[in-house]
């Protein structure tokens, strides 16, 4: 699915679902809350902390989808097209990073 699309099945399910959005504040902070939640998962799960008893069963990738939704209810609310911005991005790291990852000693 193009990232256009998904901004429209998320705007369709809060018309449909949802009520509204909410405010552009109050998604900042959700955004903030689920991008917690995947840090816990990964601290715990591929760092070095151990993991809870009650982390084991949450599934990062529901996590990560969390994000992208929230993601997507911003940029719906604030007139982004996701899909141009994402595009116009990928144009500019290809060009201004294009060796620079390749010559990187760290990364070899």
């Amino acid at each position: 699915m193009e990232i256009k699309n998904a901004q429209l099945v998320v705007d369709n399910w809060i018309k449909k679902h949802g009520v509204r959005y909410f405010n552009e504040l109050t998604n900042m902070a959700q955004l903030t809350e689920e991008v917690g939640e995947v840090a816990r998962i990964i601290a715990r799960r591929y760092g070095e902390q151990s993991e809870k008893e009650s982390d084991k069963g949450k599934d990062l990738g529901e996590e990560l989808a969390d994000v992208v939704f929230v993601v997507l209810c911003l940029a719906n609310q604030t007139g982004i097209d996701l899909q141009a911005a994402f595009d116009k991005k990928m144009d500019i790291k290809t060009k201004r990073d294009h060796d620079r990852h390749q010559n990187n000693k760290k990364l070899k």
